[in-house]
């Protein structure tokens, strides 16, 4: 039986970032600005979709986030 296995893992994600609700929010905010014009943090990346390059820039720590106020302009919607 094949699996599917995902990159980066869950857990190893769960290491850099401390909740899943975090973890989402900053790679979907990443892969929004991937999608416009953003400048890649890596390489190479292992996913062709911006979700997993995000994901795989937090895996790699080159993407972090910090608790605090929304900078003005990047409110959400």
């Amino acid at each position: 039986m094949n699996e599917l296995m995902l990159y980066p893992s869950i857990d190893s994600l769960m290491t850099k970032i401390d909740s899943k609700y975090s973890l989402v929010s900053v790679a979907a905010k990443r892969a929004r600005k991937l999608q416009i014009d953003a400048k890649p943090q890596l390489d190479k990346y292992v996913s062709h979709k911006n979700v997993g390059k995000a994901l795989e820039e937090i895996h790699a720590d080159e993407l972090h986030y910090r608790l605090g106020e929304v900078p003005q302009g990047e409110e959400l919607e």
